[in-house]
C-alpha cells in the first residue's frame, strides 16, 4: 500500500449513496481502471458500501463484471421489487419496512468472495447511522456483509440492522460522501464516485412532495460541501462526474425495478464521463501516469 500522511494510505476511493443511482459509480470504477489508477483505501456510503466492498475485494478491472452482474441482480432477484400487495404484507407485519433484507443479504453473499472486513485485498470502510447514539458508526472490522447492510439500510424500506445490541440504519444519514474520512485516514488523493445529484444546483420547492425531497438533499449534500470548503492543504480531490442529465427521484422512485433496467447505461454513461475527465486530469500540468 502506497502510505500517504502519518502513514494512511496515499490514495482513497470515496463511494457514496444514491439507491439505484449507484449503478454510475461502476462506471466510474470502469474508468478509474482503465486510467491505472488503483485504491490505497476504500470508504462508502450506503449503495457506495455495496460498490466499495466489491473493489476492495477485487481492485482490478475483473471486479467491474462482478458489479454489473451484481447491479443487474438488484433488479431481477426481487431486492426492491416485487407486488403492492407483497410490500403491503411486509409494512403491516413489519410496522416499520417495506422489504425484507433476505434478498439483498443473498445476493451480497453470492457476489462478495470474503466474510470479514478485514480480509478484503485493500483496506475498506463502511458508515451506518446508529439509532442509539444518534451517531455515525464506521465498520473498519467484522464481518462484512452485515456491516455493509447496516450501511444500507433505508429507513422506512429495509429494516435496521442489529449487531452487539446496537441499531444501525442508512449511512447517508450521517454522511453520504465521506470525504472527511479518507483525509482523517491520511490520504493526500482523493477519487470521490458520486452518483450525479452534487453536479445540479438544487431549486426552491415548487410542488408539496418537493418539499421534503428537497430538504432530504440539503441534508445529504451540506457535510460534503463543508468538508470540500475545508480540506486541508496537500490534499486533492478529484469528483468524477456521471455523465448523466439530472435524475432526482425520491427515495422510493430509485429502487423501482425499472430504474435497475437501466443499470448499463448508467455504467456506460459515468465511464464515458469520467475517462474525459481523467484523461484531461492526467494531461494537465504535473499529469501522467499515476503511480501504481
Amino acid at each position: 500500500m502506497d502510505e500517504g500522511a502519518a502513514g494512511g494510505p496515499r490514495r482513497a476511493f470515496v463511494l457514496g449513496g444514491g439507491g439505484a443511482l449507484g449503478a454510475h459509480e461502476v462506471g466510474m470504477l470502469k474508468a478509474l481502471f482503465a486510467a491505472g489508477i488503483r485504491p490505497d483505501a476504500v470508504v462508502g456510503t450506503s449503495v457506495g458500501a455495496i460498490n466499495g466492498a466489491a473493489v476492495a475485494a477485487e481492485p482490478a478491472p475483473a471486479a467491474i463484471d462482478r458489479l454489473a452482474d451484481l447491479w443487474t441482480g438488484l433488479g431481477r432477484a426481487g431486492v426492491f421489487t416485487g407486488s403492492l400487495l407483497g410490500r403491503l404484507t411486509t409494512a403491516v407485519r413489519s410496522g416499520t419496512h417495506l422489504y425484507a433484507p433476505g434478498p439483498l443479504d443473498d445476493l451480497l453473499r453470492s457476489h462478495l468472495p470474503v466474510s470479514r472486513v478485514e480480509d478484503l485485498a485493500v483496506p475498506f470502510q463502511c458508515v451506518a447511522a446508529s439509532i442509539e447514539k444518534a451517531a455515525e458508526h464506521w465498520f473498519e472490522d467484522g464481518p462484512l456483509i452485515e456491516a455493509v447492510l447496516a450501511s444500507c439500510a433505508v429507513p422506512g424500506l429495509l429494516p435496521p440492522v442489529e449487531l452487539d445490541g446496537e441499531h444501525f440504519v442508512d449511512g447517508g444519514l450521517v454522511n453520504s460522501i465521506p470525504v472527511s474520512r479518507a483525509v482523517a485516514l491520511g490520504a493526500q488523493e482523493v477519487y470521490v464516485l458520486q452518483v450525479g445529484r452534487v453536479e445540479h444546483a438544487l431549486r426552491p420547492p415548487r410542488l408539496p412532495w418537493e418539499v421534503a425531497l428537497v430538504a432530504f438533499e440539503i441534508a445529504r449534500r451540506h457535510r460534503f460541501a463543508r468538508d470540500m470548503a475545508e480540506l486541508p492543504g496537500g490534499v486533492t480531490v478529484h469528483v468524477l462526474p456521471s455523465g448523466s442529465a439530472q435524475e432526482t427521484p425520491g427515495p422510493l422512485g430509485q429502487l423501482r425495478h425499472r430504474t435497475f433496467g437501466r443499470t448499463a447505461q448508467r455504467i456506460e454513461a459515468a465511464y464515458a464521463a469520467s475517462s474525459r475527465y481523467l484523461d484531461a486530469a492526467l494531461a494537465g500540468p504535473g499529469g501522467g501516469k499515476p503511480p501504481q
